[in-house]
């Protein structure tokens, strides 16, 4: 998958055609390395992009006005994998969908989707039963994209434990 959804235009700010970013990055500082953006895969050049509180302020070539702006309103941004320099022991989500996961040596279903909350996010576990994984150091031991995830569970993960 070359392309990966990074975040959501949410509105408008100022009169000359900038967007408000939503990001759905672990901090939104990590856009701001990106010189190109794609909706639907159609290319929008970074005249400049900040950050305004926890939203991402970009100006794209060619949206010019406010009128413009709204119109892409809704729009989901994607950016180009390659294009992405992630910090050491960093992945994308993308790349841990599907991906087994296995607990004390034995794998207990599959990633199936990732939960983001404000304390941390949540790995949600598909197999013979379902696990509710908060994703950090205590229960997370280790997630490989060319491996699997590697989890340390405790009683009250698994969502059918009465």
């Amino acid at each position: 998958m070359r392309y990966l959804e990074t975040g959501k235009i949410v509105g408008t700010h100022g009169v000359r055609g900038e967007v408000k970013l939503e990001p759905w990055a672990d901090s939104p500082e990590f856009l701001l390395q990106f010189q190109t953006l794609y909706l639907s895969e159609q290319p929008y050049k970074v005249e400049s992009s900040r950050v305004h509180k926890s939203q991402v302020l970009v100006k794209l070539q060619g949206v010019d006005s406010v009128e413009a702006a709204a119109a892409l309103r809704g729009r989901v941004v994607k950016i180009d994998r390659e294009e992405a320099s992630l910090p050491e022991g960093k992945v994308f989500i993308a790349d841990l969908i599907g991906l087994p996961v296995f607990a004390e040596g034995v794998q207990i279903g599959k990633l199936t989707e990732v939960l983001n909350y404000p304390a941390s996010d949540v790995y949600v576990v598909k197999g013979e039963h379902e696990y509710l994984i908060p994703a950090v150091p205590a229960f997370v031991e280790r997630a490989d994209p060319a491996e699997g995830i590697f989890v340390k569970l405790i009683e009250g993960l698994r969502t059918d434990e009465n």
